[in-house]
């Protein structure tokens, strides 16, 4: 093929007056690596002085979040993270609705309403009263609050003090309950937690940390560390005694952020929610085992005389009168139809099979830990009804993970929920005593980091203080975590412990920890003077 010599400088000099240049140039721009930012940098802390063309600024950045961690693999959070691509398309569809304009949008408000109405027939209570809320941690303040609110009514009417009320609550409550006490001036008192009572809240101590200050006791349906369920129907009974000997009225709020749509589906029979006298309200995060994307909450009240009057709102938006009692305003309406769409789309008898199918893959990987004999299990929603601790162990052995697994499997599947502990598909668990004498270099922690490089989110953390010398791996079970899942991060922990054990020196996962980021420590607020300086342990979400 013969080809002619080309005069470049002439080309180019021809080429800046042709009437298509400028356009070239632009569709150029348009090229994510062809715009000024392929030798540039992104802009970060400050806004950019010149526009970006859209394709450009999607790649950049689309790009960038490719190195966020899939959340497929993300064992660590309880928010659901997979929707049908009805939900999806549902969602985007309605993506502008605000939730707050109720005049604008009163097909979403009957959504609304019949969401509540679901959930309360669900808990148990015909009158329930409720509203959507952004999550959990949203929905205890107002649960709080509307108690507080309570009390200081109960006590101005019997001519007594309102100003030193305080609430209870096991210390390894969720941060957002903590908040509560914080923010609204309430003092918290946090019973200490222990191996006797399951890591979650002691009914007995929580008891006696009462008096006639107390506005409420917050009861956690499924700790954050553990998975636990803790005694609500025992604190209840607590209460009554303490009001038959002392005369004081405390009432129940329910934490029910990951349970309130476990237990329901999962063990129908355990008393925990309306039917239980003291609970006058309950939270939950739709966005957990509610199986919608984050961004949903709900708080409903046993009937209306358990929401003081004077915390609701009553007022003219964009041409309606409207109540609400939240504590923000505009917010997406598109999440409360993704929950409404799995009411519609699942009924009991979907989330029932979904919830069971969670648990028995969490006893699976629970059963299959214990008999590898490297490690101990500290949650109990593997174990039979009323046995806990990790001192009833197993008496499997596995030696093949794979076949160890299915051998398990057909065991579980032929007992019922009911036959073992009430608690969410959350596996808590430690390295041996054992293991770790034969293997002093070896840190937990490394673990976890191993598991990253395989692409798990495995945290390791220390339990509540009077327990945080105890440290602990936790995998929460969500609906996209199939058996081929739990039969991969099986073999790959086993492969992680066998590794480090091998190993000849010590793996500090510390090493690899970011220690020095200038930009985010500009971020960070200083430590406390009533701190002295010192970090205090941080909380499990």
């Amino acid at each position: 093929m013969l080809h002619k010599h080309v005069d470049s400088e002439e080309l180019m000099k021809h080429a800046k007056h042709a009437p298509m240049h400028h356009l070239r140039s632009k569709t150029m721009h348009s090229l994510a690596y062809g715009s000024r930012y392929a030798s540039q940098e992104i802009p970060k802390y400050k806004l950019p002085e010149q526009a970006t063309e859209a394709q450009a600024a999607y790649q950049l950045i689309h790009d960038e979040l490719e190195l966020d961690g899939r959340p497929n693999m993300n064992l660590a959070s309880f928010v659901h993270t997979w929707m049908e691509p009805e939900a999806d398309k549902l969602i985007m569809e309605n993506i502008s609705k605000n939730l707050s304009d109720q005049d604008e949008y009163p097909a979403t408000m009957r959504i609304h309403a019949r969401c509540v109405s679901i959930i309360g027939e669900m808990w148990k209570s015909k009158g329930a009263i409720g509203t959507a809320t952004i999550g959990s941690s949203e929905a205890v303040q107002l649960g709080g609050l509307a108690m507080k609110k309570r009390w200081q009514e109960k006590r101005r009417a019997e001519g007594k003090d309102t100003s030193n009320p305080n609430i209870i609550m096991g210390n390894n409550a969720q941060v957002a309950l903590e908040k509560f006490a914080r923010y609204f001036d309430v003092e918290c008192r946090l019973v200490p937690v222990s191996a006797e009572s399951h890591h979650c809240l002691d009914i007995k101590k929580a008891a006696e940390a009462c008096d006639e200050n107390t506005i409420g006791v917050f009861v956690i349906l499924g700790s954050t560390y553990t998975g636990h369920f803790e005694d609500v129907e025992g604190m209840s009974k607590e209460l009554d005694r303490i009001q038959k000997e002392k005369g004081w009225d405390i009432p129940i709020h329910v934490d029910a952020a990951s349970g309130g749509f476990v237990a329901p589906f999962a063990f129908p029979k355990l008393k925990w929610s309306f039917d239980v006298p003291r609970v006058k309200s309950i939270n939950t995060s739709g966005h957990k085992y509610g199986l919608a994307y984050a961004g949903i909450g709900w708080i409903l009240w046993k009937g209306e005389e358990f929401l003081p009057k004077d915390l609701i709102f009553t007022l003219m938006y964009l041409g309606a009168e409207e109540q609400t009692y939240t504590l923000n305003f505009s917010r997406p309406a598109c999440f409360v139809i993704a929950q409404y769409y799995n009411f519609v789309r699942l009924g009991r008898q979907g989330y029932t099979s979904i919830i069971r199918n969670d648990l028995e893959n969490a006893r699976l990987l629970s059963l299959a830990l214990e008999a590898t004999g490297y490690f101990d299990v500290m949650s109990d929603m593997h174990r039979p009804r009323g046995v806990f601790g990790i001192d009833n162990k197993t008496s499997l052995s596995i030696t093949d993970p794979k076949k160890g697994l299915e051998t398990i499997k057909a065991a579980i599947q032929d007992r019922g929920d009911s036959e073992f502990n009430p608690a969410l598909p959350v596996v808590a668990f430690k390295l041996t005593d054992e293991f770790k004498r034969e293997n002093p270099h070896v840190k937990q922690a490394a673990v976890a980091t191993l598991l990253r490089t395989r692409g798990w989110i495995v945290p390791n953390y220390p339990l509540p203080p009077a327990e945080d010398t105890i440290e602990i791996l936790r995998i929460v079970v969500r609906e996209s975590f199939s058996l081929d899942l739990v039969n991969s991060v099986m073999m790959d922990i086993v492969w992680a412990a066998e590794t480090l054990a091998e190993s000849e020196t010590g793996f500090d996962a510390e090493i690899y920890a970011r220690k020095a980021d200038p930009i985010a420590d500009a971020h960070k607020m200083q430590t406390p003077a009533h701190d002295g300086g010192k970090k205090t342990p941080g909380q499990q979400c």
